[in-house]
């Protein structure tokens, strides 16, 4: 594994991939993708911004299978309007790269179903879009969900007293729990995978600390992580570099069911993919499964071959969990 790069991405021909996030990192494995010679959807939920993405992708490689589809994950509606549609348009789906993301903004803000946006957007988003996906991957070969945490999750803890941070809301611990949750869900998504015999590797990565412009567009270019960002930029590695760990857990066949992969240097905030350490609150089973318990109240999916739904979400709205 030793300074895997794009170049070692093995042809990708035939296969069907979604990837959420038009920008940055997801737009970093859209483009490695289709030169791979993958049929990639890149869905995000601004349309000017995602056709942009798609034809800058066109201009650079010779791969007409490149579209975007508009998708929200702060609305449950939107992720289910995207799911029947993906029903109706593919037959399988071979890689899921849940990408799309939302960082620190200074005060707390919900979705569109009343959740806190970095746990509804993040995690629940994500959560209930892989649901809605799930009877296309087990269709997929060889089908893959890439799941996207960060360095942040180290710190981060579940706390079922104010999943939504209601009580009281810091942009970065709120941060770091959806990120741990998207850590414990690619675990979890594993283990239930075998269990149900559904054949679908679930890999967690992260990015180690990337330009992009997360931190801007959520804490804002004048907050100080923003500033962070404009005037010490060489302390970040480009988005390119930072979505490698994803595409080495999408691609790769060294890569492993149930893994954990991010850069290799400086505490794992830069450098190659390589096996990243978990957090020992991430390995906790117990609250793993009470977590994806609490996921299926809240978004109304659930992780049946036969059952998956996404009724009036109207009943889940203002939903809290204490």
């Amino acid at each position: 594994m030793t300074h895997w790069t794009a170049s070692d991405i093995p042809s990708q021909r035939g296969r069907t991939v979604v990837v959420t996030g038009a920008g940055g990192l997801g737009f970093e494995a859209a483009l490695a993708l289709a030169r791979a010679g993958a049929n990639v959807i890149l869905a995000g939920r601004n349309a000017s911004k995602g056709a942009a993405a798609i034809d800058k992708i066109r201009n650079d490689v010779a791969n007409e299978n490149v579209w975007f589809e508009e998708l929200d994950l702060a609305n449950l509606d939107s992720i289910a309007a995207f799911g029947e549609h993906m029903l109706s348009s593919f037959d399988r789906i071979d890689l899921l790269i849940n990408n799309a993301g939302v960082m620190a903004p200074p005060d707390r803000k919900m979705t569109a179903d009343h959740f806190e946006l970095q746990f509804g957007t993040n995690y629940l988003g994500h959560f209930a879009l892989t649901a809605q996906l799930l009877p296309l991957l087990c269709k997929g070969n060889q089908p893959r969900v890439v799941s996207l945490s960060s360095v942040a999750a180290r710190s981060g803890t579940i706390d079922f007293d104010d999943l939504q941070s209601e009580r009281r809301y810091q942009p970065m611990v709120a941060y770091g729990q959806s990120k741990l949750a998207c850590l414990m869900f690619a675990l979890e998504l594993q283990r239930r995978s075998d269990a149900a015999g559904w054949g679908i590797q679930s890999i967690a990565a992260h990015p180690g600390v990337s330009r992009t412009d997360l931190l801007s567009n959520g804490a804002g270019a004048q907050s100080t992580v923003g500033i962070v960002r404009r005037y010490l930029w060489f302390l970040f590695q480009p988005a390119a570099q930072g979505a490698l760990p994803t595409l080495f857990s999408a691609t790769s066949p060294y890569a492993q069911a149930g893994a954990y992969y991010g850069p290799n240097r400086l505490s794992e905030t830069r450098g190659y993919p390589s096996a990243a350490k978990f957090p020992p609150q991430a390995l906790d089973i117990e609250v793993a499964i009470r977590l994806w318990e609490a996921s299926e109240r809240l978004t109304g999916v659930l992780f049946h071959l036969k059952e998956i739904h996404n009724p009036s979400v109207a009943e889940n709205r203002n939903i809290s969990l204490h």
